[in-house]
């Protein structure tokens, strides 16, 4: 039976995440409701999308007995009151990242989703996809020897852009871009806690970050270093840097190609029906396939994303606001 699907939110990711579903077995992923603030948004989605049912409002959205699961692509301040309306009404969620705007939010979220024993799942889609599980198989295989060296940056020049700008839009390059990072960082160390975080970087005139530059210390003479940007383009790769040798991990936030001393591997996206708005978006299929194995497992985390790892991304997050001096109302 198909996992049924409800989108909520009928914007740019909405689109890319429901548009890559379609590339899956119909038999597997059926999205069957979508939900926007304003109905003609939701109605507009749902003819391009050959969704049966649109809403005016997130509420009808959850009351929706055929609703299974809600992928939730709402803007970053929206995400704890979505998810959690979701949630008290018996919906499994895919949260898109930031799964909350701080850690203090965060827990909230987990433990609301936790004590509903129900699914929950920060949509960090690059954990799911190919690449990242042959990347940690060399690392493991010892084809780079102990990895002593993270550094992973992205930027773009992205003033124009309300969401990534404006406070009140949980705007900054720390929720928006350094989540990228920050996972990226702590897949390649399993997790582990850093041992000290150092950050710099500057704020535009609403009191959000155009740029961090950020230092992670772990254990064992090992370091992370992670950059991002809202006003230049920046190199976008990760590098991994071990005593025997380098992998190189381009697009690395949504990878289809890494370089490993072995030699490039590559994994193709399928074609989508309709064009995406963000690079590799076809991609998006692989965290809607790991939600669903997920559920068919009954299990109420993901193993690639748990919630340990929703958890600590945040703290380092909510680190990293407070050394640059960002500050949300819901801090």
């Amino acid at each position: 039976m198909a996992t049924r699907w409800g989108i909520a939110g009928a914007g740019k990711i909405s689109h890319d995440f429901t548009n890559a579903t379609a590339t899956l077995p119909k038999n597997e992923h059926e999205v069957v409701a979508v939900a926007a603030r304003d109905l003609n948004r939701a109605n507009d989605f749902a003819k391009l999308h050959h969704i049966k049912k649109a809403y005016g409002s997130y509420a009808e959205l959850a009351k929706d007995p055929d609703v299974e699961i809600v992928y939730v692509g709402t803007l970053n301040p929206q995400h704890l009151e979505v998810a959690k309306m979701m949630l008290s009404h018996g919906k499994h969620v895919l949260c898109e990242k930031p799964l909350t705007m701080n850690l203090k939010q965060t827990k909230e979220l987990i433990s609301f989703a936790r004590s509903k024993g129900l699914f929950l799942m920060e949509a960090i889609w690059s954990r799911c996809f190919p690449v990242y599980q042959a990347v940690k198989d060399a690392i493991k295989a010892g084809e780079i020897g102990d990895v002593k060296q993270v550094i992973v940056s992205f930027g773009f020049a992205m003033e124009h852009v309300d969401r990534l700008n404006m406070k009140e839009l949980g705007g900054g390059t720390i929720l928006d871009l350094g989540v990228y990072t920050l996972q990226l960082a702590q897949f390649i160390y399993d997790g582990e806690k850093p041992i000290n975080v150092k950050a710099g970087g500057f704020l535009n005139a609403d009191g959000v970050d155009t740029s961090t530059s950020a230092t992670l210390l772990y254990k064992n003479n090992r370091t992370a270093t992670v950059m991002t940007h809202s006003v230049v383009t920046l190199p976008n790769e990760a590098v991994i840097i071990g005593t025997e040798g380098v992998i190189k991990i381009p697009t690395f936030w949504c990878p289809v190609t890494a370089e490993l001393p072995s030699g490039k591997i590559k994994f193709d996206l399928p074609k989508a029906p309709l064009p995406f708005n963000f690079i590799n978006s076809a991609g998006l299929r692989y965290e809607a396939m790991e939600a669903r194995a997920c559920l068919q497992k009954g299990l109420k985390e993901s193993p690639k994303v748990s919630h340990a790892e929703s958890l600590l991304i945040a703290e380092l997050e909510d680190e990293l606001r407070r050394q640059i001096g960002v500050v949300y109302p819901q801090d």
